[in-house]
């Protein structure tokens, strides 16, 4: 409410979606953070700490995400903010024109909304858990909140809970941790028993000599990449990018926030070690059914009753935090590169400030049916990474850095990666791989072919746009652009 009295005093529909581009440091700083520290980062790190098929070596968002932002704020950051662009579609517009824009727009709004259902499902499930309250309820009232305040006060309102929910995050954990430690042994214990579990999945990152890894190797290093260098062309980033007071401000949010985002994945890491190792039978219940439960399960049944409590409102606000960000950035785009471009370019500042108002609602509430609807969507938002990988981030790239990128090598290497990217299949969705990638078994492959499909994405857009320079010109990024 605080934040919407202040946004309310702006007549600048940017301001709404901005901040006026003068958030105060100390949120920057939180909001910048909670871009990726979630519901989804802190229950799935340790659901990959606790499976038996993974491991902490298969934990790769901590460190993913956290090098993401040093990436995005050495080589993007300051280039974005400095063009005083408004949304991370900016720079295609400017490069490939409106239509190619709402259509690059498509895969960027699809990640947003998934995203932000599934840590709606995720949020249900942890309520579910541990207050056996309704699972509908929970998203429902979850929602309503975060829909809530985003409509009233935009970015700004956004910014001001991300340092509440963030500080709840960590000060719940921090206190859930010796509890949790203690019943474990000791730090000692817990990593011996772990190591003795997992051998060489028990470490960050893996042993490239040791036999057991084989071609799986090439698997992990492309998850890997796609954390690293797909965790950059998110608008739930670059919102933040842009609305710092200058760039080199945008920059060292990014740098701080990376390594926010180690300090708070590190309760979540001992947290799946401990569910990995503990005795359930001796704690009187059985181990989690599934290993996207153990967050809720240890705080239960392996923790004082006020620790669980203390422990659930932390899991909340990191829901909260990641859902309120991602409602917003999906209508920031669609407003500001869609709507506002082809079909309203004369509309005045109240006219947009309504439509984001409008957008916010519309897109929460997609987001809020699909929880309500399909209790398991990782698969599909696993599926969006992919995507904003393998498309997003070659188009950004290229619009950003390569002078003669143009509308046809943009559509070329959008259909190329998209193509490379599902001809490798996904288990997850059903998908079979119908292109011969090598180390291929059982209907899947070993073979980096999310990267190989990035990598052929960038060489296509250089190499037609190259080629194509007579009969589609390339569009110049600023006016004084050479």
């Amino acid at each position: 409410m605080y934040a919407s009295k202040q946004e309310q005093k702006s007549e600048d529909s940017g301001d709404m979606l901005l901040a006026g581009r003068n958030i105060p440091i100390l949120v920057g700083i939180f909001t910048m953070t909670a871009t990726w520290v979630g519901g989804g980062y802190i229950n799935g790190t340790a659901e990959a700490v606790f499976d038996k098929t993974k491991g902490l070596v298969w934990a790769q968002a901590p460190w993913g995400y956290a090098l993401s932002l040093v990436i995005g704020g050495t080589f993007f950051a300051g280039v974005m903010r400095k063009n005083g662009f408004t949304t991370m579609l900016d720079p295609f517009e400017k490069r490939y024109g409106k239509k190619v824009t709402s259509l690059l727009f498509i895969p960027a709004l699809v990640g947003e909304v998934f995203w932000s259902a599934a840590i709606l499902v995720a949020l249900g499930t942890t309520f579910g858990v541990i207050l056996d309250y309704d699972f509908h309820n929970s998203i429902l009232i979850s929602a309503a909140i975060a829909i809530g305040y985003t409509v009233l006060g935009g970015l700004l309102s956004v910014a001001y809970t991300d340092v509440i929910q963030l500080i709840c995050i960590f000060i719940g954990l921090v206190i859930a941790l010796p509890s949790i430690v203690n019943y474990a042994g000791g730090w000692d214990v817990l990593w011996m028993k772990y190591q003795q579990e997992f051998t060489v999945n028990a470490f960050v990152l893996p042993d490239f000599t040791a036999p057991a890894w084989g071609t799986k190797i090439w698997t992990w290093l492309d998850l890997a990449f796609l954390l690293v260098l797909g965790g950059v062309p998110w608008q739930v980033y670059f919102q933040r990018v842009l609305s710092s007071p200058d760039a080199r401000t945008a920059r060292n949010l990014s740098y701080i926030a990376a390594v926010g985002c180690i300090v708070m994945a590190i309760p979540a890491i001992v947290i799946g070690m401990v569910g990995a190792t503990a005795d359930w039978q001796a704690a009187g219940t059985k181990a989690p059914a599934d290993a996207s439960l153990v967050l809720p399960y240890v705080l239960q049944h392996l923790t004082p009753p006020i620790v669980a409590t203390i422990g659930l409102s932390a899991v909340a606000a990191a829901v909260m935090s990641s859902v309120d960000s991602s409602i917003l950035s999906a209508s920031s785009m669609f407003v500001w590169n869609v709507y506002r471009p082809l079909f309203r370019p004369d509309a005045g500042e109240e006219e947009v400030k309504k439509v984001i108002r409008v957008a916010i609602l519309v897109i929460g509430g997609i987001a809020t049916l699909l929880a309500l609807q399909v209790k398991s969507v990782y698969g599909l938002w696993y599926l969006c990474a992919d995507l904003v990988y393998v498309v997003l981030f070659p188009q950004l790239t290229m619009a950003l850095f390569y002078k003669k990128a143009n509308t046809i090598g943009a559509m070329s290497g959008a259909c190329v990666g998209l193509f490379l990217r599902i001809g490798g299949g996904e288990t997850l969705l059903g998908l079979p791989m119908f292109l011969p990638y090598p180390m291929a078994h059982n209907g899947t492959s070993d073979f980096p072919f999310r990267t190989f499909a990035m990598l052929m994405s960038i060489f296509t857009i250089y190499l037609v746009s190259l080629l194509s320079q007579s009969i589609n010109q390339a569009q110049p990024l600023l006016e004084n652009e050479e």
